[in-house]
């Protein structure tokens, strides 16, 4: 079976002055069709640069990085933006739900994005919602829905695009604990009839959700395998990190 994402010797490297720092340090990995897998990380550890990889949001300083068995590593930037169309589905922390459109417009705005024609863009916008059990909120603004709700109709946009995969930052990141395990309920669902989800958190307690855990740690995985091993969740002795600007002036990104 052909790996759905391959990473193979993937570095990416910031600049600083005289000094290279190395986001991500020689990292190879596969995800097969229908695997849940956690990425798992520390700030600085290299996850949130992996995921802007993984998601054509960025391309990495040297390495080849296989999507469905084609090399999108080098690609021009419109190119990912096709790939990303086609076949990533993301969901975000903090929902990215444009206020003025109300659930069925939001889900529906990739694919218009995407020149899906608008009855075509309607049936796959209320099946998705019916996958996440919101087809009754249909004309609701998003401001007029719980937090929980919200994600999910971010789970729905996500799922109207039949990605290959679903990327989710830190998913739960802005919910309380009990819509938190909600919504990774409904990802575990989502896996189980047979979508491939990879899930960012810096949170052990909801990696173990996943089936498969790939730890980061300064840029180079440092365990890769089941999530109810207990290697799974224990964290090696991190040293500290010296305080030399660089994570303010790179951002979140580089931060990782």
């Amino acid at each position: 079976m052909e790996h759905l994402i391959e990473f193979k010797d993937i570095y990416k490297i910031y600049q600083m002055g005289n000094e290279s720092v190395h986001a991500l340090d020689g990292v190879s990995m596969t995800i097969d069709p229908g695997e849940f897998v956690a990425i798992v990380g520390q700030s600085g550890s290299g996850k949130s640069t992996a995921m802007n990889i993984i998601g054509c949001l960025d391309v990495p300083t040297s390495g080849t990085y296989h999507l469905g068995g084609v090399d999108v590593s080098t690609m021009e930037d419109d190119q990912q933006a096709e790939v990303r169309n086609k076949m990533l589905g993301f969901i975000f922390q903090q929902y990215n739900l444009i206020p003025k459109l109300n659930v069925l417009e939001n889900v529906e705005l990739p694919l218009l994005y995407a020149g899906i024609s608008a009855e075509e863009r309607r049936r796959r916008a209320i099946h998705s919602l019916e996958r996440v059990g919101l087809a009754d909120k249909t004309k609701n603004l998003p401001s007029q829905l719980s937090g929980g709700q919200q994600q999910r109709v971010s789970i729905a946009r996500a799922l109207a695009g039949n990605p290959s995969v679903i990327l989710a930052d830190e998913p739960t990141g802005a919910l309380d604990s009990r819509t938190g395990r909600e919504v990774l309920a409904f990802l575990q669902k989502l896996n189980n009839e047979g979508d491939t989800v990879v899930l960012i958190t810096h949170d052990n307690s909801i990696a173990v959700k996943a089936k498969r855990i790939i730890r980061l740690q300064d840029g180079k995985i440092i365990y890769d395998g089941d999530s109810q091993d207990p290697q799974a969740v224990v964290q090696p002795q991190e040293e500290a990190l010296p305080d030399d600007g660089f994570s303010e002036l790179l951002g979140e990104e580089a931060k990782a």
